[in-house]
């Protein structure tokens, strides 16, 4: 290879995050061919972590850093969400939670690349495809600052607390656990009241918002004085969350006797 295409590389390089995934998009997008990146696979200034995606040679890249990728490079809306974006925000350390699962959010419609679902990230991938809130509502920016994934160089979207209960709510009760799920509400006491009511007005699902309003009023949260019920949709007629269950009337559900009694 010579120097000019180094020297090419070299500065486009400099633009890369280190711990990122960099995909040939992106490098095309800078003026380099994919017959160019394949020539700096081969001279091993790239390392191929699939069809389509590169990092440095022997750096280490965690799922995070490829999770950038998708969000910054590919452009595609996939967020990380529920139990794992609460426990990233510290939220969920008292209860049992999947350490081996990374939940991972997108509307209806969207496909995670072949090299990241084949590549091995050391963690089991649950990607959940929904549009039960349809807009973006409750996401945001993780900071470096207060970053518990240990990536100081860049920042991730994922939900903001309001928004991953909900989530974990979605996957109530055959893929999580509602006892657990009321263990975190209980310790999430600083809910914003203006996130929470626009999810509640927005969020499609009859079960989740129902769900939410009891754990919050069990807990007795004091955000939820400000949350105005009269402007969210709670649909019609009773929810049976589980078989057999305890049936509460303030809520119209019936619920399983071990999240009454907890």
């Amino acid at each position: 290879m010579n120097n000019h295409n180094r020297n090419k590389l070299k500065k486009i390089l400099q633009e890369h995050l280190p711990g990122t995934i960099c995909l040939a998009s992106w490098l095309e997008a800078r003026g380099i061919s994919r017959n160019l990146q394949t020539c700096y696979r081969r001279s091993g200034w790239l390392e191929s972590v699939g069809p389509g995606a590169f990092k440095r040679p022997g750096e280490q890249v965690t799922l995070e850093g490829a999770l950038y990728a998708i969000q910054e490079q590919a452009g595609l809306p996939v967020h990380l969400g529920g139990q794992t974006a609460l426990s990233r925000q510290g939220l969920s350390q008292y209860i049992r939670m999947s350490r081996e699962t990374a939940y991972l959010y997108s509307p209806l419609g969207v496909k995670l690349p072949a090299w990241f679902k084949r590549y091995d990230w050391k963690v089991q991938l649950e990607h959940i495809r929904t549009n039960f809130i349809p807009d973006a509502s409750g996401l945001g920016q993780q900071s470096r600052a207060t970053s518990s994934l240990l990536t100081p160089h860049f920042s991730l979207k994922l939900s903001a607390p309001e928004r991953a209960i909900m989530e974990c709510l979605y996957l109530a009760p055959n893929r999580q656990d509602l006892v657990e799920i009321f263990q975190i509400m209980e310790g999430l006491t600083n809910l914003r009241p203006k996130i929470v009511q626009r999810l509640l007005e927005t969020c499609r699902s009859v079960k989740v918002k129902r769900l939410f309003l009891y754990m919050a009023d069990k807990a007795g949260h004091k955000w939820l004085q400000f949350v105005d019920r009269q402007h969210i949709n709670l649909g019609r007629g009773n929810r049976c969350i589980t078989p057999n269950g305890v049936y509460v009337a303030e809520h119209c559900i019936s619920i399983p006797k071990t999240l009454v009694s907890v």
